[in-house]
């Protein structure tokens, strides 16, 4: 792997930077430069802005209507956008079922799901987990019975990210409760407006409105919905699941907030020097800074294998880049000391300019932190993905 970019790697983060400096709206970046709330309308206007341009799934190929870039390219792009400060293209349509849908869907949903998927029309969220099937994915209960030509669906998901948005689910189900319990799911994509669908929200620690719980009482879905073949869907899922944990690793957004991190930490003052200056602090931000860079190497090296989907190896980069992720909220609230304390929800949800403690940098914090728990949960959680690891890659 030659860890150098070309001329043409250069030209082309000209481009991607010139685009960005040119069409990023200001308010947006700086909502997520200062990890404040974004809205529904936020996600959508920057999914737009990059669908006119052609690049709202970096990922796809040319005749799905994406870019066609080299996995060279799609690691520039995200990198430029992470350190621009733009909002995330939430992954669940583009990253997540749209590669499903090209692997092993139908030509009709290839035809009707994949343009809307590209501009935004349809928003997607995903119905994996469920109370009584996290890391233990395959123990869902989650039923599909066929009755002629749809499924009648019953049972719960829960953790369904912005699920109260969402158009559409990508639902793993039961079809058959007599065989292996990995055998007997199916892959199904099902409208939320639905009769028989409830969302529930489920209140978290920031007292962001984040998750749900979704339930399925009698719902019908046409058979015409159903992904692959019938009882197939586990081989669906871990091919979607390679997807979501090589994203997960985040390597540009890592950056963005590991120069944030420095920012706050030469603005803070210890004996009359710079936090950054203190020899233990910046022994932190050393440290994480070389697993950074150790991360991103392992990621080009993923990468640089072309458009294979993503093997093993995508649990490594899930498990390191949300532990860099959890570290370096830890930095930030370590950084910022008492000023992270004060809960502002008006601040981080627009209502107020300014945080009302005084410190715009320092207010977010805490919940930030608070939320980032969850990195190492969610996408499998970390200690499945080591036995993951240990099994497919160490051979143990």
């Amino acid at each position: 792997m030659d860890l150098y970019y070309s001329d043409g790697d250069l030209a082309f983060r000209d481009q991607v930077r010139a685009f960005l400096a040119s069409h990023l709206p200001p308010e947006l970046q700086h909502k997520v430069r200062q990890h404040l709330r974004l809205t529904r309308d936020d996600y959508v206007r920057w999914h737009r802005i990059l669908a006119a341009q052609g690049w709202a799934a970096p990922g796809w190929p040319l005749e799905y209507g994406g870019p066609g870039w080299t996995p060279l390219q799609r690691h520039i792009f995200e990198e430029e956008c992470a350190l621009a400060g733009t909002p995330q293209v939430l992954p669940f349509g583009v990253n997540m079922v749209a590669p499903v849908i090209m692997a092993f869907g139908s030509q009709q949903q290839k035809d009707y799901y994949l343009p809307r998927i590209l501009s935004c029309e349809d928003w997607w969220c995903q119905g994996y987990s469920e109370p009584g099937a996290g890391s233990d994915l395959a123990a869902l209960k989650t039923s599909a019975v066929r009755d002629a030509d749809h499924y009648i669906v019953n049972g719960q998901k829960t953790w369904t990210t912005l699920a109260q948005h969402a158009d559409m689910i990508f639902c793993l189900v039961r079809t058959d409760p007599g065989v292996r319990k990995q055998e007997g799911i199916s892959f199904l994509l099902i409208d939320m407006r639905s009769p028989g669908i409830t969302v529930r929200p489920i209140a978290m620690l920031d007292e962001d409105h984040e998750v749900n719980e979704v339930f399925f009482d009698d719902v019908r879905v046409p058979v015409a919905n159903l992904v692959g073949q019938e009882n197939r869907g586990w081989t669906y899922a871990k091919y979607l699941l390679g997807h979501e944990r090589t994203g997960i690793a985040a390597v540009g957004r890592s950056k963005r907030e590991l120069a944030f991190v420095k920012r706050l930490a030469l603005r803070e003052q210890k004996r009359g020097r710079p936090l950054l200056d203190d020899p233990l602090f910046g022994a932190k931000v050393a440290a994480l800074d070389i697993e950074l860079m150790a991360l991103e190497m392992t990621v080009l090296r993923v990468l640089a294998r072309g458009e294979a989907a993503p093997g093993p190896e995508a649990s490594m980069l899930k498990v390191k880049g949300t532990e860099i992720q959890q570290a370096l909220t830890e930095l930030m609230v370590e950084a910022a000391g008492p000023q992270a304390q004060p809960f502002d929800p008006a601040y981080l949800g627009g209502a107020r300019e300014h945080a009302i403690a005084g410190d715009d940098d320092a207010a977010p914090l805490a919940g930030y932190y608070f939320n980032y728990r969850k990195t190492s949960i969610y996408g499998g959680s970390n200690e499945i993905q080591r036995n993951i690891i240990s099994q497919m890659i160490l051979g143990l």
